[in-house]
């Protein structure tokens, strides 16, 4: 089963604006939920000039891989 039927993303900005224009200071939240349980499996605070990147390879993944291959591949670049 695809990973985009187990699991949801939230991507969470802390700014209404541009990343270029937003305080250094201020970080977005990623998560990958488990939509059966709302249980979070993957989390990320970014720096909102990488949350964009990150959060498209997600995507692109969620629509690509099945659901264990996806979290074996992402698990390993949550503490990066």
């Amino acid at each position: 089963m695809k990973a985009n039927r187990e699991y949801e993303l939230l991507v969470r900005k802390s700014g209404r604006g541009p990343a270029l224009l937003r305080a250094p200071s201020e970080v977005d939240h990623v998560e990958v939920v488990e939509i059966a349980t709302g249980e979070v499996a993957l989390f990320w605070d970014t720096h909102p000039s990488v949350t964009g990147r990150l959060a498209r390879g997600l995507r692109a993944d969620l629509a690509a891989l099945d659901a264990d291959a996806f979290i074996a591949k992402w698990r390993r670049w949550q503490a990066a």
